[in-house]
């Protein structure tokens, strides 16, 4: 299931959203992603799970064909071993990894961004962040795989949507073999469905020493951090009005609905 657009309008320009999807590509273009297994960027600042436990000796095994990883030693981060859960967040390990996770963000952000506050929704962005690279942490504390992709932080940025627009549309684009199908979901749905599919590959990986892939767990965790703190600002009354709200204020949509 790939989200085309939402339904969503906004009055304001997500200054933010457009921010972190320039630090990702410009974080990307430092990385030389071309280069066949591992480039410096991405050994100095991607969160490697046995570094942070504070193992010695690590070699990094770096996926770089199927069943196939080269053996490298592990340099020294250029921060603290603990900011890499951050720092990994902003890393990609290729154009689709980068582009699938910066399309999402610029689908969902804007109306979370809006209702939290500029401030509020870096905090988000940072916290579940880190929250996800910590989930995948704890899940995998002695892999030596290079762990790099904003998911877990977008994935906090879904789970707030959930709670704040659940019953939002979302075009969505169904690959059927061959065929593609476009359909319109409620977010609840698309999100759920999303959610639990996480869920589903996260399970069949615990205790497994897999030789690469995707941190089903760090998604795990952002989501559920992100579904928790909008819940406790909303509990706060700390939330920005509804769009509709401020458009009614004189504001103005961006943006259209679906057709």
């Amino acid at each position: 299931m790939i989200p085309l657009r939402d339904d969503n309008p906004t009055t304001t320009r997500p200054v933010v959203t457009i921010a972190l999807i320039a630090l990702c590509v410009i974080a990307f273009l430092f990385q030389g992603a071309a280069r066949e297994t591992l480039d410096d960027v991405t050994a100095h600042l991607s969160m490697v799970p046995a570094r942070v436990s504070g193992e010695e000796d690590v070699i990094l095994r770096v996926p770089y064909s199927r069943g196939r990883a080269a053996r490298i030693e592990l340099p020294d981060a250029w921060v603290p071993e603990w900011l890499t859960m951050l720092t990994c967040i902003f890393l990609h390990g290729g154009w689709l990894h980068l582009l699938g996770n910066v399309w999402i963000l610029w689908i969902f952000g804007d109306n979370v961004e809006e209702r939290f506050g500029r401030m509020r929704y870096l905090l988000l962005y940072l916290g579940t962040g880190g929250l996800a690279s910590l989930t995948h942490f704890l899940s995998e504390p002695h892999s030596t795989l290079p762990t790099v992709g904003a998911s877990g932080a977008i994935a906090g940025v879904m789970g707030a949507y959930l709670l704040l627009y659940p019953q939002a549309r979302v075009l969505t684009l169904i690959p059927l073999g061959f065929l593609m199908h476009l359909t319109v979901v409620p977010a609840w749905v698309f999100l759920g469905i999303w959610f639990a599919l996480q869920v589903v590959q996260g399970l069949f990986t615990l205790g497994v020493d897999g030789m690469g892939g995707v941190a089903w767990w760090a998604h795990i965790g952002g989501f559920v951090a992100g579904i928790a703190f909008a819940a406790l600002l909303r509990r706060r009354d700390r939330l920005q009005p509804p769009p509709r709200v401020l458009a009614l204020r004189g504001g103005r949509y961006r943006g259209s609905g679906l057709r």
